[in-house]
């Protein structure tokens, strides 16, 4: 049997996948976060599987639940949130899973930046402003960064940047991105986006860590930083060329196009 890492998005039960829901429906056991995934998205579950948490749980506690359900051949919804491709562990459990014998895939999810971008309507890149995004983490209670991945060596490079395991630094982590975008770049940061106590904040690097300390936040949170932020309908920015009116009316006329 095999072990599926899931996408379960940003916690939106209507935010998974067609395939993410019919896996999830299929498996015996389903392996969760409980410090990110809610009811809503386990209620896909099929009628008596065996639900466990795992915030608690280590990776050879996790590994041997996975074992022991192939063993029992039963497959196993493994519920990472918002996409497994970013910091989901999944290559630390895979690579237990393989000396263990056990077969495992993957199906993507709707990662957190990307919910938190919906939320207050904004591209990330915007022709002229910004056409990067780094998505990169703080360190302090966690593994280190590689020397080469410091958040100024990011910073210099004007991307549009989005912060995730970092809200518990964010005074500090704002006032040294200033020197780079300017304390009036605008920012956002989106705790539990698209959960029933989502809350959204909207600030500059000037003032949003008071915004974050005055609502006491502690986790689930991502942070966005960077000038696309700002661009509205009125801005002053280049349009896409993609769609620009020379290029599509060029396509119209092009034979087969």
């Amino acid at each position: 049997m095999t072990v599926h890492f899931i996408g379960a998005g940003p916690g939106a039960a209507d935010l998974l996948t067609l395939r993410a829901v019919r896996l999830v429906g299929e498996a015996q056991v389903c392996l969760y976060a409980g410090t990110y995934i809610g009811a809503e998205v386990l209620s896909h579950c099929r009628e008596g599987a065996e639900l466990v948490d795992t915030q608690h749980l280590d990776l050879d506690a996790i590994t041997e639940h996975c074992v022991r359900a192939h063993e029992a051949g039963n497959d196993v919804a493994r519920l990472c949130s918002g996409d497994p491709s970013l910091y989901s562990a999944i290559a630390e459990q895979t690579r237990r899973l393989d000396r263990a014998g056990v077969p495992w895939d993957v199906t993507p999810g709707v990662p957190a930046y990307a919910a938190a971008a919906a939320l207050v309507g904004r591209e990330l890149t915007v022709p002229e402003v910004a056409q990067s995004v780094v998505l990169t983490r703080a360190h302090r209670d966690s593994t280190q960064m590689p020397e080469s991945e410091s958040l100024d060596h990011f910073a210099r490079s004007g991307a549009t940047l989005v912060l995730h395991l970092a809200i518990r630094r964010t005074r500090e982590l704002m006032a040294s991105l200033v020197v780079h975008y300017g304390d009036d770049c605008p920012v956002v940061v989106v705790a539990n986006a698209e959960q029933p106590d989502q809350l959204v904040l909207r600030g500059t690097l000037a003032d949003i860590a008071d915004q974050v300390e005055a609502a006491g936040l502690r986790q689930a949170a991502v942070i966005l930083v960077g000038h696309a932020l700002a661009a509205r309908e009125s801005d002053d920015f280049v349009e896409s060329h993609l769609y620009g009116t020379r290029i599509t009316r060029s396509r119209r006329n092009t034979p087969g196009a």
